[in-house]
């Protein structure tokens, strides 16, 4: 035992890096090592000897163990030392300069068009994203059947082998906060609903998550023409222009009836849009006179009161107006596309100092 322990303390001090010192645990000490093959030869010995020589390997192999702990610590503070030599640091030199912050497009075209529908007197509602099932779909009209209620466009919550209470969702769409308001603050009503969606899509115009804002506004006596002032007043300060052309086409969705697609007069010039002129047409938002059903569903009569509905996506909104051509990017985090598309901290978009700058 005399010469095990002279010849691995040796070893052990002489050895270079971590590789070699693992190769010597495993020489002495591992399964099949000179000092675990020794031990296993006390099985074979009287009682008399086991007294004597078992604390003596034990002690060994401790001692072993110690001299490779403390070998492994020394090979770790040199390297350290070796590292700090070579990645050393001037703290004298003159620091960088502070970069701030920017605004991310998406949040800055939720504010502008905040910004735009408070000056037409529309407050702003919220919901949770986790949504239930009667609130996204039943109470919006969508029928059991529609396909925007399978697995395959929407993400259904888990629910436990046997649950048979009706499912939650990740909301598809900013609709079901319409529901809520009306059922909190009933009619009259002029509310916007901007958040995050979520639906089972990926390529370069969708994400599995992306924003929306949708508007409802309920009275005695609104109809249609109000719906077109009102779209037409807000893609005139949107787009920051003096004058622009809508085109309704009929059109279905369950929650509004009449239904219709808004497109906008625009030309795409050297691959610019200019909104207001040109012979092209773009589509930006689906609106409508709100559905009876979907009146009720919130408590309102819907032989009282009557209103419109609109609802657009913010990420297509900020892309159309600042050429922003694929989607994907606002989730990248990229720093050097933030710095590029980002807008100042404190520059608050309103409509009398400008909604970008």
């Amino acid at each position: 035992m005399d010469d095990l322990r002279d010849k691995y303390i040796k070893l052990i001090a002489d050895a270079g890096d971590e590789s070699t010192l693992e190769d010597l645990r495993v020489q002495a000490v591992g399964k099949k090592g000179e000092i675990s093959l020794q031990m296993r030869e006390l099985g074979k010995m009287s009682a008399e000897e086991r007294q004597v020589m078992g604390p003596r390997l034990n002690a060994l192999k401790d001692e072993i163990n110690s001299a490779l702990a403390a070998k492994r610590e020394a090979l770790a503070d040199a390297a350290l030392d070796e590292r700090l030599r070579g990645e050393w640091l001037d703290v004298t030199l003159p620091a960088r300069g502070r970069r701030a912050g920017t605004i991310h497009p998406i949040s800055q075209v939720t504010e502008e068009v905040t910004a735009i529908f408070a000056d037409m007197g529309f407050a702003v509602a919220e919901g949770p994203q986790v949504e239930s099932d009667w609130h996204n779909f039943d109470a919006l009209n969508i029928p059991g059947h529609h396909p925007a209620r399978a697995e395959m466009d929407t993400f259904y919550m888990h629910r436990a082998e046997g649950d048979e209470r009706p499912p939650h969702v990740l909301r598809t769409h900013t609709s079901p906060v319409q529901i809520r308001s009306m059922e909190l603050q009933g009619a009259p009503i002029r509310v916007i609903c901007p958040g995050r969606v979520y639906r089972a899509d990926y390529d370069q115009t969708h994400t599995p998550m992306f924003h929306q804002v949708e508007g409802l506004a309920l009275d005695t006596d609104i109809s249609m023409a109000n719906l077109k002032w009102t779209l037409e007043e807000f893609v005139k300060a949107f787009f920051e222009v003096d004058d622009v052309e809508l085109r309704f086409r009929a059109s279905h969705f369950p929650f509004t009836e009449p239904s219709a697609e808004v497109d906008i007069r625009c030309s795409w010039e050297g691959g610019q849009l200019k909104v207001g002129e040109g012979d092209d047409w773009l589509e930006i938002l689906g609106s409508g006179m709100v559905h009876p059903n979907v009146l009720r569903a919130g408590g309102i009569n819907p032989n009282v009161h009557q209103g419109f509905a609109f609802g657009m996506g913010i990420d297509r909104l900020a892309m159309l107006k600042y050429g922003i051509p694929d989607l994907r990017a606002f989730f990248d985090s990229d720093l050097r596309w933030l710095r590029h598309y980002g807008f100042a901290s404190l520059d608050v978009p309103t409509l009398h100092g400008g909604l970008s700058r």
